[in-house]
């Protein structure tokens, strides 16, 4: 605890948040705050407008143009969604369960004990 205070009272822990914060992007020496920062580039809106991704949208009658990742992406999602859905429902039943189920039944027929149908 005394370690801490000393930290505090001496200013070094200042010194260092002061460091880090230019690192990060928080100031870049200014001062100020103001200006390009990590989650911004040149060029880039530094607020938000309302919109999703902060992209207006086209003007009226015109479509927007799709990036060069959007498809592929869209095609492997369906894809993969019927494909999972198609293999697990069609995946054989290989549980402990079935298996001990079906051996009982193989052993009372073998014993010449009949089953009842619904067991099956």
């Amino acid at each position: 605890m005394s370690f801490l205070k000393g930290l505090l009272s001496s200013g070094m822990l200042r010194k260092r948040l002061n460091l880090y914060n230019r690192i990060r992007g928080g100031d870049h020496g200014h001062g100020h705050g103001h200006g390009e920062s990590r989650w911004t580039s040149q060029g880039m809106q530094e607020r938000l407008n309302g919109y999703l991704f902060i992209r207006t949208p086209p003007p009226p009658g015109q479509s927007r143009e799709w990036e060069d990742w959007e498809l592929p992406y869209y095609v492997t999602a369906f894809l993969t969604v019927v494909i999972l859905g198609i293999g697990l429902n069609a995946k054989p039943d290989l549980t402990l369960e079935t298996w001990a189920h079906n051996k009982a039944i193989e052993r009372l027929d073998a014993q010449g004990i009949s089953v009842p149908e619904d067991a099956n």
